[in-house]
């Protein structure tokens, strides 16, 4: 699979949605992640992300203006003991349940499709950190209409074993902007994963397209003694 640049992948497109990004560090120490958040109404733009116990959530900026909370407000970030859920919706807790139920993380997913956000039919992204002995695995899903018809729900889930430093994996919701939105396409994107924590933070967050982008998290997890570092960005502060 080709290496691709992330600044190229972000700044080529508009409106990538929300991003899910997981991998190592260059200097192999530390499992990476990081998730962004985008809107195109005011309503998705009104979010701000706020660090929890075990992860992140979203909320709002200005609670009088808020319309529908029901695919906007969620936590996107969870940990279970040794491993690290992120996704772009409420499905977060669906994994986060099942897997402390003994399940996996595919097996968690059965029960979730797309979102219901008819023309858009927005795929459910999710991934999957887990840290064991010094090393990390992978996994990343998408749950998308079939080319749009909500009549079907394609599942796809992608695992890697001990990612290489300097890598990461990028899955994104939509593949352009567009009306309707049209849903990523392919397996998870390859990406050159380089600097330090802030370094990828600056990187991401200033390619994204500037009137759309909301919110941004990363963390790096030392995969020695399972310490982290965070970073939050929001556009509304």
């Amino acid at each position: 699979m080709k290496m691709l640049s992330l600044k190229r992948e972000l700044t080529g497109n508009t409106y990538p949605g929300r991003g899910i990004i997981l991998g190592k560090s260059e200097d192999s120490r530390c499992a990476v992640v990081a998730y962004f958040i985008m809107g195109r109404s005011a309503n998705s733009r009104n979010r701000i992300f706020v660090e929890e116990e075990d992860g992140i959530r979203t909320q709002a900026f200005d609670p009088s203006k808020i319309e529908d909370p029901s695919l906007i407000i969620y936590a996107p970030v969870r940990v279970l003991d040794d491993r690290l859920i992120v996704s772009n919706g409420d499905q977060t807790d669906t994994i986060y349940d099942g897997m402390r139920a003994g399940k996996s993380f595919e097996e968690s997913l059965r029960k979730r499709k797309f979102e219901p956000d008819a023309p858009n039919y927005t795929p459910r992204i999710s991934g999957l950190l887990e840290l064991r002995e010094g090393a990390c695995t992978i996994s990343m899903s998408i749950l998308k209409s079939h080319n749009g018809n909500p009549a079907q729900c394609d599942r796809c889930t992608y695992t890697y074993d001990k990612p290489l430093a300097g890598e990461g994996y990028f899955i994104h919701t939509y593949q352009s902007d567009g009306s309707p939105l049209p849903s990523y396409e392919g397996e998870p994107a390859l990406l050159a994963l380089s600097g330090d924590i802030d370094c990828l933070t600056e990187e991401i967050w200033s390619a994204l397209n500037e009137d759309n982008k909301v919110s941004l998290f990363v963390r790096y997890i030392h995969l020695e003694d399972g310490s982290s570092q965070t970073r939050i960005v929001n556009k509304n502060v």
